[in-house]
Formats: structure tokens, C-alpha cells, sequence
């Protein structure tokens, strides 16, 4: 296994070299056969079972999808969500004095200039002190600087000074399709432009023509560039957050970047890479929490059925918004190892033991894990709880090993049950 530094400080530099892992990724040995090509298995968009928006604290609910049948108002929260009357949550977090919230803006001051500063030199500071852009991720990235943030994190930022990529992300979404394949991606994502939070003013409000027009630019020029892979709908929502916080040529590398380095495979035909991430999730559950991978086995949930839709939209569709971008300004430093460390706080917060006596079938069970404690989805709890679990990374990548030698060896004994019945 490579030294993960030495990976993040490639990345960092945006290094683009053939075979070189992502920061913080593991390293995957299973890849598809070439002739495969299975139709895969796509995640429903469900607009219309998200959970709603917050108008009283400027914070999304769940997902911040769910539009009901009540009438949406022009007001907006700070992330561009539309609020309405009949989908808002109550705050639990009290409004801060006068005194405490210029304390409050004075230290975000201060962290914007940190991170201005840092950003002039980038590369001295993710060769020289990852642990302090580390520890600033963590703490969360200022708004104010995040989009330009998540560009320096992902190495897209490589991408976009490079002067043979200047014009490409207008051919590629400009391109015509000639083969039927081409022609149903653009089918395929014409009819999701409407489905990807539609109570955001970018996708459904005021710029709903302008957003919806990005995301189709966006998602049509990845499936461009990367024809085997072609449109997954869980592609979707991750270009639609993209595009929440930078234009639609920043947002397209980006997005490259997040599905070429950080969860290469996730979206081929087949998915196994998902299928092999959700073992490995399982395998680091027997370690951090036995009693609660009993009862999964037990009952005999296999993880795809409740984590797919977790690790394939990286949480967008999972937590309240404030949440996500505090999980993306970690995951895009720290990498794919992120997205266990997420899961496995929910799934122990979401079934202690005074659930799992309540949970006999696996239908209360996956029902626990799909409607998560309000609590634990907040930011400062999941990111505190994220911190404490004691879960180094040499054992998250030795549970790796383990689980493709695993997959390796029951493709083998596979091929030769058929060789022998043949």
C-alpha cells in the first residue's frame, strides 16, 4: 500500500499521473471485466419522498428535496432552499445574542484569511503541513471560500489551467450522440433534470432554467467523456451539489475528479465497486460495533441494501444540508475513507441495542437505518462523532485486502464450478 501522504501531496499539486490513487482512497484491485456489460442498476431519484426544509434556522432537512402539496414561498435559506409552510422544522438551536454572534462573525474572518492565505500557496502547504489543511477541513471550510476550497482539494484546479482543457467541457456537452447509447443518456437525463432538488432556487425556483440547463451540460460531457460508463442517476444529485456552489465548468472537473479518483468504479455497469465498498463497510462494522453486525447477519441485510444510496451520492441525499458540506470539505481532503467513517457512525447511532429489540424482522430494521436520529445527522454531533471513532486507517485498508482477496477467490471458485460443469 502506498504512503497515503505522499498520494494526498500529489493530488494536492494535481499530479495527474496513470495509475496513481486519489488522496485518502483505497486501493482497488478488482476491476470489471472488459466485456462486461450487464445493464446496471440505477438509484430512483424519489422526489417525492425526501424530507423537507428548515425556514427557521437557515439549515435543509433530510435530503432537502421533499416538495409537498403546500404552496413553496420566494424565501430562500443561505444554501438556496426554497421554504414553505408546511415543511418546516423546528430549530433546536437557539438564536445567538448580540455579543456572540460578532464573536461568531469575527471568527469566520479570521478563518476566511486563513484559508485565503493558504490557498496562495497551495502546494507549500499540502507538502508541508497536510495535518493543518487536515484539521481546517474538519473544522469546516467558510463558505465564502469553499467552491474555490473543493477545486484546490480535488486537484480540478489541474484541470482548468491546463491549456489543452480550455475549451473542452464546451465540446464535449456540445458533441452529438450518434449511437443509441448516447441518445438514451441524453433521454435518461433530460427526464432527471427535474427530479434533483427541486426545492432548490437553482433546479425548481428562480434560476430553475439556468441550473437545470448546467446540470444537463454537466452530466451529458461526463457521459461523453466517459462513454463505458455512460448516465447513472446517482451521477445526478452529485453534479447538482457541485453546481450549488460553482459554475458549470468548475463543477464538470470537479465532478471528474470526485468520479475518476475518489470513488473510481461506483457508477460502471454492475456496480460491483459499491458492492465491494459495501463489504468492506460490513467487515469495519464486526470490529467497531459486533453486537449490531450480528443482528445484520442475523436477519441477513446485505449492506447494498441500505448503504448504495449513501456511498453513491456521497450523503447529499441522506443528511440535513449544513451536514453535507461539512462531510464533502472532509471527504474531498481526506478521501473515500470518509464515507465508512460516516456510515458507520449512523448505522451505530441509528440501532442500539434499545432499537434492535424492537427491530425482529429486517424490515424494522432497514427501516431504522432509513429514518436516522434527528440527532446524529446534525453537524457538530456527526462530525464530533466521526472524529472520535476509533478506527485507524491500516485497518480500514487491511479490511480491504481482505474483503478483494475475499471477492477474488469466490469469482475463481465461480469459474471453475462452471469450467467443471461445462
Amino acid at each position: 500500500m502506498r504512503d497515503l501522504l505522499t498520494e494526498r501531496e500529489l493530488l494536492g499539486l494535481g499530479l495527474d499521473i496513470p495509475g496513481m490513487l486519489s488522496r485518502g482512497t483505497l486501493e482497488r484491485e478488482d476491476e470489471l471485466p472488459a466485456h462486461w456489460n450487464r445493464v446496471r442498476d440505477t438509484l430512483s431519484v424519489r422526489p417525492d419522498e425526501e424530507a423537507g426544509l428548515s425556514a427557521t434556522d437557515g439549515t435543509s432537512n433530510v435530503g432537502s428535496e421533499f416538495l409537498d402539496e403546500s404552496v413553496v414561498s420566494s424565501m430562500t435559506d443561505r444554501y438556496g432552499f426554497l421554504s414553505g409552510p408546511d415543511n418546516q422544522v423546528h430549530s433546536t438551536k437557539e438564536a445567538p445574542d448580540e455579543e456572540v454572534e460578532v464573536r461568531l462573525v469575527k471568527t469566520q474572518i479570521r478563518r476566511e484569511a486563513k484559508w485565503l492565505e493558504m490557498m496562495n500557496d497551495w502546494e507549500s502547504h499540502m507538502l508541508k503541513d497536510y495535518k493543518k489543511v487536515r484539521e481546517r477541513c474538519r473544522k469546516g471550510i467558510p463558505s465564502s471560500v469553499r467552491s474555490a476550497a473543493w477545486l484546490k482539494l480535488s486537484g480540478a484546479h489541474f484541470y482548468l489551467n491546463q491549456a489543452d482543457k480550455k475549451h473542452q467541457f464546451k465540446r464535449l456537452y456540445n458533441q452529438k450522440t450518434n449511437s443509441q447509447n448516447g441518445q438514451n443518456w441524453i433521454d435518461d437525463i433530460e427526464k432527471d433534470l427535474h427530479r434533483n432538488f427541486p426545492t432548490h432556487e437553482l433546479f425548481g425556483g428562480t434560476y430553475e432554467k439556468i441550473g437545470q440547463a448546467g446540470l444537463f451540460q454537466v452530466l451529458k460531457a461526463y457521459c461523453v467523456l466517459h462513454p463505458a460508463e455512460g448516465y447513472c442517476q446517482a451521477m445526478a444529485p452529485i453534479a447538482a451539489l457541485l453546481l450549488m456552489n460553482m459554475p458549470a465548468e468548475q463543477a464538470f472537473w470537479c465532478m471528474v475528479m470526485i468520479c475518476d479518483k475518489y470513488i473510481p468504479g461506483y457508477y460502471s455497469p454492475g456496480l460491483e465497486a459499491i458492492q465491494l465498498d459495501g463489504d468492506i463497510l460490513h467487515g469495519l462494522l464486526r470490529r467497531v460495533s459486533p453486537a449490531i453486525y450480528k443482528h445484520l447477519k442475523k436477519q441477513e441485510i446485505e449492506p447494498v441494501l441500505y448503504m448504495t444510496e449513501w456511498f453513491l451520492c456521497v450523503y447529499s441525499r441522506t443528511l440535513p444540508w449544513p451536514t453535507v458540506m461539512r462531510v464533502w470539505d472532509m471527504f474531498l481532503c481526506e478521501g473515500v475513507k470518509v464515507l465508512f467513517r460516516v456510515g458507520l457512525v449512523l448505522i451505530r447511532a441509528a440501532l442500539p441495542k434499545s432499537v434492535r429489540k424492537n427491530c425482529p424482522s429486517m424490515y424494522e430494521t432497514l427501516d431504522a437505518l432509513k429514518n436516522l436520529p434527528p440527532s446524529i445527522t446534525q453537524e457538530e454531533v456527526l462530525v464530533e462523532e466521526i472524529l472520535r471513532l476509533n478506527l485507524k486507517e491500516d485497518i480500514m485498508e487491511r479490511e480491504h485486502r481482505k474483503q478483494v482477496k475475499r471477492r477474488k477467490a469466490a469469482k475463481l471458485a465461480a469459474a471453475t464450478a462452471k469450467s467443471n460443469g461445462s
